[in-house]
């Protein structure tokens, strides 16, 4: 089983959003990451340089949703997703959700989750995994 980085519940208040009210008036999104990588460097020499920093990885998580507003959760989770898929990252799986989405009735939130896997270029003779 390969080995994962979480980081779980990453509050943020944006104004994202299809309606023009949610450009305006910014509202809570919580944001799930997990990151597959080899975790063995980090685990066996306790250096922070060969495994990801929590802190770089929930500023670049931040920059997104503070940044350009996106209609879509869908697109927040691949501008995220792009962002944290580079190397050591083999593969990212980011979740979005909206709190409190402007609907007629009561939920819990709505999301959306994406999963994306780094290229890789691999050997001659060898196939990508």
């Amino acid at each position: 089983m390969p080995d994962r980085l979480r980081m779980v519940g990453a509050r943020f208040w944006a104004r994202h959003g299809a309606l023009s009210r949610e450009a305006v008036t910014p509202q809570p999104f919580e944001v799930d990451v997990e990151l597959e990588l080899d975790l063995g460097p980090a685990g066996r020499t306790d250096r922070l340089d060969l495994t990801v920093d929590y802190g770089a990885l929930w500023q670049a998580v931040h920059e997104v949703m503070a940044g350009p507003r996106r209609r879509l959760l869908e697109t927040l989770a691949e501008a995220i997703a792009d962002r944290l898929l580079q190397p050591p990252v083999e593969q990212v799986r980011v979740t979005v959700r909206k709190l409190e989405p402007p609907l007629p009735g009561y939920v819990a939130y709505t999301a959306a989750e994406v999963v994306r896997t780094r290229a890789r270029v691999s050997e001659p003779g060898r196939q990508p995994r």
